[in-house]
């Protein structure tokens, strides 16, 4: 963990504190939200934690900076499989208290096979989007269970997005397409369904969004945690990479291996 830089200057330029906070970053090359706050008297703090103690007075916000890691050491040249990989970066979750996480199983694992998607990471996204809710709507707009824009909605044959059978059906075309575009790269699809295909693009990978950084996080987390493995989902269904998973000898049920993406989106999330 970083320490609390202090730098106190009544006039401190922008450019100073730039070079500051990136001499700090380049020293520990962890990831951080690196954050200015000032006091009453115009001083300044640079700060990766929350102001307390000797230090509270510092209480107006000036800017807040996300600075990537550059130790990529555990991923860059790592042989681990993706899944497993995938699970050790994103944690454990806790599972859902809602009265209807398991309510809409059959549509999932419906849409997910017609379309080819993995029917447990759209069950993490449903849980991150709506917490299972199907007449949850956002401050933008979007609705239903997996949180669908308008547009998106139109996109995608989707005439009632209150619908749950209908906002899940157009959520996995929806899915598949990211999955396709982005060659099954499951992190840049998730954060795609979020931001947008288009910062994806932009940004060539998860995009520098805070909100984006944290939904893929909590995405894969609980896809890991709560759901790969999550028996009632499966049937035929298409694996995380949309590849056909093998029979084996395990008394007639289909093993599957759900592998995510590339090594470069783990460490764009760090």
């Amino acid at each position: 963990m970083m320490n609390i830089t202090t730098l106190f200057s009544h006039r401190l330029s922008s450019i100073l504190l730039t070079t500051v906070a990136l001499s700090t970053l380049s020293i520990t090359a962890q990831a951080a939200n690196m954050t200015i706050y000032k006091d009453k008297r115009g001083q300044v703090l640079l700060t990766n934690v929350a102001p307390s103690g000797n230090f509270d007075t510092y209480n107006k916000k000036v800017r807040e900076t996300y600075y990537r890691s550059d130790n990529n050491s555990n991923t860059s040249n790592s042989n681990t499989s993706n899944s497993n990989t995938s699970s050790q970066n994103y944690g454990s979750s806790v599972a859902s208290s809602s009265n209807s996480r398991n309510s809409y199983d059959t549509y999932i694992r419906d849409s997910a096979q017609r379309h080819g998607v993995d029917p447990a990471l759209l069950k993490a996204m449903m849980h991150t989007e709506s917490a299972f809710n199907p007449n949850a709507r956002s401050p933008v707009g979007a609705q239903g269970l997996m949180q669908l824009m308008p547009a998106t909605a139109r996109r995608f044959k989707v005439s009632n997005a209150w619908n749950p059978s209908e906002n899940i059906e157009g959520s996995a075309k929806y899915l598949a397409w990211l999955m396709r575009r982005f060659n099954n790269r499951v992190e840049y699809a998730v954060a795609g369904y979020n931001a947008g295909e288009g910062n994806v693009d932009k940004y060539k990978g998860i995009p520098p969004f805070k909100e984006t950084r944290n939904y893929v996080k909590t995405v894969m987390s609980r896809y890991n945690s709560l759901y790969k493995n999550d028996s009632s989902l499966f049937g035929n269904s298409m694996n995380a990479s949309n590849t056909t998973p093998q029979n084996t000898n395990t008394g007639g049920a289909m093993k599957v291996s759900y592998g995510t993406s590339s090594n470069a989106a783990y460490a764009a999330l760090r």
